[in-house]
């Protein structure tokens, strides 16, 4: 369940970043840069701050 939540979230911001950077300001795509280096990371390292805050708060 965990891992379905952090992909929609991490797929939502990255849509989001993309609608952003058409519609307001190009800038914006550095949004779905920092989300896309962010689960790079997460696959090496096993760390994912999005999974620790959902344990946190006791979800998934």
């Amino acid at each position: 369940m965990k891992e379905r939540i952090i992909r929609a979230v991490a797929g939502s911001f990255v849509l989001t970043s993309i609608a952003m950077a058409y519609f307001v300001n190009v800038n914006w795509i550095w949004l779905g840069v920092f989300v896309g280096v962010n689960l790079l990371q997460s696959s090496f390292t096993k760390f994912c701050p999005l999974e620790k805050i959902l344990d946190a708060f006791k979800i998934g």
